[in-house]
């Protein structure tokens, strides 16, 4: 290794280290709501982090919490059905894909095209979800 190459990790770990005090918080919410569970939430981000790191070079000028936000949205995605039974979250009696839905809409304002783009869905069905969703959270009040 170089000195070149350890100049480049060096600052990618303090321009890491700098994103992740800004927005690791929020990140964790946004798991946490997803997750229904603390400890599971800050699993999800961790291995969504630890992603972004890996590809911090890559990125090239990308934003670096919307990098996050799609991992983290993708990775519970992909486990979602580790996440069907309450575990007395806020949003616990919604399916995944609508938790997903109303956290990645509602609670991150991710747009409406932008967000059905990145779950692979119609904006239609993405709309219909979202409804649905809500319903779901008004009825339980």
């Amino acid at each position: 290794m170089g000195a070149r190459h350890e100049a480049q990790e060096r600052r990618r770990a303090r321009e890491f280290e700098t994103f992740t005090a800004g927005a690791a918080g929020r990140l964790l919410h946004a798991a946490t709501l997803l997750t229904g569970d603390p400890a599971e939430g800050e699993r999800l981000l961790v291995a969504a982090l630890a992603r972004t790191y890996a590809d911090w070079f890559r990125m090239r000028g990308d934003d670096p919490y919307a990098h996050t936000r799609q991992e983290l949205a993708a990775r519970f995605a992909h486990r979602a059905w580790r996440y069907r039974r309450p575990r007395g979250g806020l949003l616990d009696r919604l399916p995944p894909r609508e938790r997903l839905v109303l956290v990645l809409r509602l609670y991150e304002g991710v747009p409406e095209e932008q967000a059905a783009a990145q779950l692979g869905l119609p904006p239609e069905r993405l709309r219909t979800l979202c409804l649905r969703a809500v319903a779901a959270m008004r009825s339980r009040t």
